[in-house]
Formats: structure tokens, sequence, C-alpha cells
């Protein structure tokens, strides 16, 4: 898949199927939507091609209500990929951009950057300044810039509408199997690993990989998850995960802390990109008395964890 900015390319020859939206998780409504615009593209003989943002446009234009993401702007791009479209316009967002009119927005990077002959998106696709562009105004100006405009119902899973918003809903309750059935996949967290207490090897016997997620992203409930680790290399390993304040050495944490148990391993991890995916939730965190009570817990998880991840794909 090329990825490129406004201007950074030629417009693609013989012209292009487009969506357009933020596409943060890159959920199964989305995949459904895409795979429509693969299928409209080859009937056309046209590229298939999706305009997204740098960043979420709320943050920039409410950012005091902005959601979390699910996704940062490379996991939505690799996600994208795997969907099979031919090409993604990233669009930087800030002020100018979201003061833009429709009318701009369609010359300048639908008719501009891509040639688009016909436009595919949701039946409550909005943009432009003050969302005052939908699909009816995308219409009217396609009639204009010479582009058909389909507007599509996204997928339906267990008889809700499939959405972002639903799904950090989940994530935030720590319901991490819903999470997965709307995503068409575990839920994953991204971040470097990082120095931390060193507690975990000496004085619990369990090492742990501190991930540094991005604060933009949603971060499960606090609690006990089975997961996956994934290295570098493409190597997958048994994880058992914490998202938690230790509120048995902390009174008043410094802040939630991604910690990956990584089962049946004995490497350096430190520096390393760490791909963390969510299988199941084991339990609430919890406060201990004695660490020794803390220890025989922790064993009791990782027991638990392996139970559920030996039967659970690897991702």
């Amino acid at each position: 898949m090329d990825v490129f900015g406004p201007g950074d390319r030629p417009t693609p020859v013989g012209g292009t199927a487009v969506t357009i939206g933020a596409y943060d998780g890159v959920h199964l409504g989305h995949r459904h939507l895409l795979s429509l615009l693969r299928d409209r593209a080859a009937e056309r003989g046209l590229k298939a091609a999706v305009v997204t943002f740098d960043r979420h446009p709320a943050s920039v234009v409410r950012p005091a209500s902005a959601p979390p993401l699910l996704t940062d702007l490379e996991q939505k791009l690799e996600l994208l990929a795997d969907c099979g479209v031919d090409c993604t316009l990233v669009v930087p967002f800030d002020r100018a951009r979201a003061d833009e009119t429709a009318e701009d927005f369609v010359g300048e990077v639908l008719v501009g950057d891509l040639d688009a002959r016909l436009v595919v998106v949701g039946q409550d696709f909005h943009f432009g300044h003050g969302r005052k562009g939908n699909v009816a105004m995308l219409s009217e100006l396609g009639s204009i810039g010479g582009f058909d405009v389909e507007g599509v119902s996204l997928a339906d899973v267990g008889g809700a509408a499939v959405s972002s918003t639903r799904i950090r809903e989940l994530v935030a309750d720590g319901d991490v199997v819903g999470a997965a059935a709307l995503l068409g996949r575990n839920y994953q967290l991204r971040g470097p690993v990082v120095h931390g207490d060193g507690r975990g090897a000496v004085e619990l016997g369990f090492p742990t990989a501190n991930v540094a997620v991005p604060p933009e992203i949603i971060l499960p409930a606090l609690g006990i998850y089975a997961g996956w680790y994934r290295r570098p290399d493409g190597s997958v390993h048994p994880t058992a995960i914490s998202v938690g304040n230790r509120p048995t050495f902390y009174e008043r944490s410094p802040g939630p802390l991604v910690e990956a148990f990584v089962m049946d391993f004995d490497d350096d991890l430190y520096g390393e990109e760490a791909k963390v995916s969510f299988v199941a939730r084991l339990r609430d965190e919890l406060w201990f008395e004695r660490v020794d009570d803390l220890v025989a817990q922790m064993h009791l998880d990782v027991v638990e964890a392996r139970r559920i991840l030996a039967t659970a794909p690897t991702p």
C-alpha cells in the first residue's frame, strides 16, 4: 500500500474510488466498507484509496472532549494495508484544515490529489468546517467534480452497529472479549519497554516488561489479563498483563502502568517496541496487606492465563 500526503505524489492514473474517515481501530464496520470500496474499484478499473488524518480531528476541533484512541497512526496504516487498499492519503489535520470548507476539501483532496471517480462513505458521514458537509452535499459536489457518491451502513455485529465509540466503551470496561468481537482481532497496545521500579524480578520473582503506552491511547480497565507479547522479530509469547496502579506498593499511584510478564522467557527486552494483545480479563486489581499474598495471587494468575491461552489463537 502506498502512503502519501497532500501534494506528495502525482494523481493516480485512471482515477480512484475513495473513502474518507478517521478510521480509528479499523474495526469490522470499517472493514465492511473497505471491502465494498475494493469491489466497486475493481468493477470500474480504479485504484482503491483511503483518505485519513494524522490525528483524530476532534483533538483539534474540541480537544477537551476528544476521545482516546484505539490505534496510533502507525498501527492504523498497518491495518489499512491489511485490508487490501491500494493507497492511503494521510491529511495533516490542524486548525486551518478544521476551518476549511467542504467545497475546498473536495476540490483539493478528492479531485486534485486523487482524481476521485467514486466516493464511498458511511451514511452518517460529515466533513468540512462545522461538519456542514454530508452525503447529500458530497453528491452535489460530485456532479460538478466528476465523481459518484455511495452512502452505506456500517456492518452490524450481534444486532448492534459497530463503532469506534462502542469499542472504546468496551475497552474502558475491561471487556476485551467484547472489543475483540467488534475489532475482528484482539485489542493491542504498543510502546517501548522502559525501566520501572525494578521490583518485579527481585522482590516478586516475576520480571515484567513495562510498556510505555502513548497517553492518547485508551487503556483497558485496571486489572489482570491474559494475552500475547509480540517482539520486533515477530515471535509471539504467552503473557500475563497487569494494567494497574500497584496499590500494594503505592498509596498514591504515579499513574496506571502496563506490565507484561512474558512466560517461559528470559531475555533483555528493554528498549524494544512491544505489542501487547489482550485476550481475556482475569480479575480486578487488588490491594494486598502482605507482599507474599500478592506473589501467591500472581502465581494463580499465571496458571489461569496459561489455561486460557492454551486454546486461544495466536495473533
